[in-house]
């Protein structure tokens, strides 16, 4: 089974070919911007050392946010069009459920894992996960210090996430056990292309993936459409 995983959906471009239970070849580099340039070579890049064509692949992944509304925008229509050239199932990931797989079991071992992603804004991208990564809340948008509502009260928490540091005090204000993890802060390929690997079956075509958008974008079309007044 060879699946392509491509994620852009923070501030990291990352491509990474899943082959025989593993990764058979992987790219990442870290980028506030220019995802929509890096993210094509990468992604030939990958496949011609993986040695894998188009043609030979069976799936292709995107993490769908939460994230940065560009670069979700250029994963997707990258994998949506990726996967209707080559008349392939399209499969796709929250941002958040990845961070989350990163984290390894020792760490998270009777804890309460909480996903804590930056939004370039005063409130964060969170989600809370059990110790076995089963979503304990959806992801929402909420300010740090509402955080400590997603968990209950006392136990020890885990927190992943490049908004990891954010958090941290306000859980421990409402009096958790807190430690933060040494997982990487932001969605990477590699772990994408493992989860669509467990979860996906061959033969089967799952709905093309949609944008998780959370709130409303910063930029908004102009009234009238952006039209000169007459």
């Amino acid at each position: 089974m060879n699946i392509l995983a491509l994620d852009t959906s923070t501030t990291a471009c990352s491509v990474a070919l899943w082959r025989r239970g593993g990764v058979a070849w992987s790219l990442r580099r870290d980028m506030e911007r220019g995802h929509a340039e890096a993210l094509m070579p990468m992604v030939g890049e990958v496949l011609d050392g993986a040695g894998c064509g188009a043609c030979d692949l069976d799936l292709v992944a995107v993490t769908v946010g939460p994230g940065a509304f560009t670069g979700l925008r250029i994963g997707l229509a990258a994998a949506r069009g990726l996967a209707l050239a080559a008349g392939l199932p399209c499969f796709g990931a929250t941002t958040t459920e990845t961070v989350a797989h990163a984290v390894p079991a020792s760490e998270r071992s009777g804890a309460t894992l909480v996903v804590a992603l930056q939004s370039k804004r005063a409130d964060i991208y969170a989600q809370a996960f059990t110790p076995d990564l089963e979503p304990f809340s959806e992801p929402r948008a909420l300010l740090p210090e509402d955080v400590a509502g997603l968990v209950a009260e006392g136990g020890r928490v885990v927190v992943a996430g490049d908004a990891s540091n954010l958090v941290r005090p306000a859980l421990a204000r409402a009096g958790l056990d807190v430690a933060l993890s040494g997982a990487p802060g932001t969605p990477d390929a590699t772990v994408l292309a493992a989860i669509a690997a467990r979860r996906w079956r061959p033969g089967e075509r799952p709905a093309p993936p949609s944008p998780l958008y959370l709130k409303p974008p910063a930029a908004t079309a102009p009234e009238g459409g952006g039209r000169l007044r007459p």
